[in-house]
């Protein structure tokens, strides 16, 4: 037996269990399971759904009998990125899951032409490109929630997670998913730059597969040529020209200035003054007494020590991916899956959510 047919017989047959076991487990009539294992009838999204769940296999794999390359690479690494693999795994085989019940990920590309010039310059003309797309959609990337920024504007998911130390986040990319895994940091700026650079490397289309960043500051790594430009997208994606210019107008910076813009920004006084040095707004020496602040040091000289602290207890704060959030939700209101994706995106027990949900229905019915 071949197909989806053939697969859940191989699931059924692994469980242990008889046909009307596992149907009752899933809730399906056992008829219905015998038809369906026959040809007569077609599985249903939310028999597919189920099956999943209760086997711990992706539907793609129900669909198609092949596993996912990054589900593959999260099973086979050890080592530092095997903990973003895995969580990688997790959103992306969610996301190739919902897209086959019709929730497509609202991925939106740049529509750039083709890059020309160094990659450092291809990447301040990607960023250029992503600065007009925040713009038009009425955000700004000085804003306190650049997660929900990139997920806006332009539809990747975005997931903070708990990682192995050292390790600082990655970017996946494949037909259905496009998707960004951060760890937890108590280095706001430098989660913001990570972010910004793996936004780099799916806006870029530098593959279709995994990159891994573990340290995004690694100067071995940085003379890779994808890496130049994601360093350079993230550079002037977080930092704009037009802004920097205006702020530092033709006077240049003094020291509070200088630690103002910094926590304008959300970016470290070291990129921010290797950025100035670079468009030529501040000279060496400056940048040399600048790179020396922490960014503790500029909130206290700014009087934002409060905010820094809060900036800080966010960064090191987990949080799903807010797409794939909503999007869970709304295929499992329609019926078209279990609770059990939402869940586990909430990190909630399905049976304690799934009372929860109906509880709360009833009382809206009662009021």
């Amino acid at each position: 037996m071949e197909g989806i047919p053939g697969r859940v017989l191989t699931l059924i047959e692994a469980s242990g269990q008889n046909r009307r076991a596992f149907a009752q487990g899933i809730g399906l009539d056992d008829s219905k399971l015998s038809k369906s294992l026959s040809g007569a009838r077609r599985f249903s999204s939310l028999d597919l759904a189920r099956i999943a769940d209760k086997c711990g296999v992706t539907i793609e794999w129900l669909l198609t009998g092949e596993e996912p390359a990054l589900a593959l690479a999260a099973r086979t690494t050890t080592g530092q990125a095997r903990t973003a693999l895995e969580a990688a795994k997790k959103y992306s085989v969610m996301r190739e899951d919902l897209a086959a019940f019709g929730w497509v990920q609202p991925w939106r590309p740049l529509e750039v032409g083709a890059p020309g010039g160094t990659y450092a310059e291809q990447g301040r003309a990607l960023a250029s490109a992503a600065l007009t797309r925040t713009a038009s959609a009425g955000l700004s990337v000085t804003g306190a929630d650049l997660p929900a920024l990139v997920e806006m504007a332009f539809g990747a998911d975005v997931a903070v997670v708990i990682l192995d130390e050292g390790f600082d986040g990655l970017s996946a990319s494949s037909d259905d998913a496009k998707l960004i895994v951060l760890g937890t940091s108590a280095i706001p700026a430098r989660q913001r730059f990570t972010l910004a650079h793996e936004l780099g490397h799916l806006l870029a289309g530098d593959d279709q597969g995994v990159h891994l960043d573990k340290d995004i500051y690694d100067r071995a790594q940085a003379r890779d040529p994808s890496e130049i430009r994601a360093n350079n997208f993230a550079s002037a994606f977080l930092m704009p020209e037009d802004a920097l210019r205006e702020t530092a107008g033709t006077s240049g910076l003094a020291e509070d200035g200088f630690a103002a813009l910094a926590c304008d920004l959300r970016v470290t006084p070291s990129a921010l003054a290797v950025r100035l040095q670079q468009l030529r707004l501040i000279d060496a020496g400056t940048g040399d007494r600048f790179r020396r602040l922490t960014a503790a040091k500029a909130a206290s000289i700014t009087g934002r020590s409060e905010e820094f602290a809060q900036r800080v207890a966010n960064a090191s704060s987990a949080r799903p991916p807010g797409l794939l959030v909503r999007d869970a939700y709304q295929a499992y209101e329609s019926g078209a899956t279990t609770i059990r994706p939402y869940a586990n995106l909430l990190g909630i027990d399905a049976d304690e959510l799934r009372l929860a949900i109906e509880a709360n229905d009833g009382a809206a019915g009662a009021a």
